[in-house]
């Protein structure tokens, strides 16, 4: 019967059935497939890399966030974030949409997109530089690059070990904890270059934050 249809029409018929083939396996087979392995062989990935408390998730290890103190008034999206001493800080982010949630806003990945030569670029990082060796108790000198400037996404989880290490002092004091046995948390957090070779060493704040928030308990130092 299809044979005796006219040309254009049996074009027709044929162009719908390649549509329909290729829905079924492209639209609905392929996906269910990569689904299916996603699920079976990466499901804390393909999941979200969600960190969880209580089996409740929190976070993820895929997304940088703020470690701040509580606003003094929460209902006061003007007022900015200050830094928890409690906690490792992330790099810079340039991730503020300005309603309130501060850097790291999911909702508003990006950059700053200010050039090397942008005055006002210079400007932001001579700010940082004074703010983090004052928060952190070091020369303004030692600190790495990415204690000062933002990654392009705004979100990212990573910092240097250099970074971390030198975070280790202030992190202790407001714990009342040995440096030592935070200097070898960080070290379990420390990451290689990929296959030795791709990228550059880092630490996951995240989950360098969670595995301190889980440390085990122990008397405080005395000064």
């Amino acid at each position: 019967m299809f044979l005796h249809l006219p040309p254009t029409l049996r074009q027709h018929v044929s162009a719908l059935r390649m549509l329909m083939a290729f829905t079924i396996v492209t639209g609905i087979a392929y996906p269910l497939a990569v689904t299916g392995i996603g699920q079976l062989a990466f499901g804390h990935q393909a999941n979200g890399s969600l960190i969880k408390e209580h089996g409740e998730p929190v976070a993820s290890s895929l997304l940088g966030q703020n470690f701040a103190l509580p606003k003094k008034n929460p209902d006061d999206s003007s007022e900015p974030l200050r830094p928890d001493p409690k906690w490792f800080q992330p790099r810079p982010s340039a991730a503020d949409a300005g309603q309130g949630a501060g850097p790291y806003d999911p909702t508003y990945s990006g950059a700053s997109n200010l050039g090397p030569n942008d005055p006002r670029l210079i400007t932001s990082i001579a700010q940082r530089r004074a703010a983090v060796a004052a928060f952190d108790g070091v020369s303004p000198a030692s600190l790495p690059a990415d204690a000062l400037t933002a990654s392009g996404s705004g979100l990212d989880p990573d910092i240097s070990p250099a970074y971390a290490y030198e975070q280790v002092a202030r992190v202790a004091k407001a714990r009342g904890l040995p440096a030592e046995r935070l200097r070898t948390l960080v070290g379990d957090h420390v990451r290689d270059r990929e296959l030795g070779f791709l990228g550059q060493g880092r630490v996951n704040v995240i989950e360098l934050n969670h595995a301190l928030r889980h440390l085990p308990a122990q008397s405080p130092v005395r000064s």
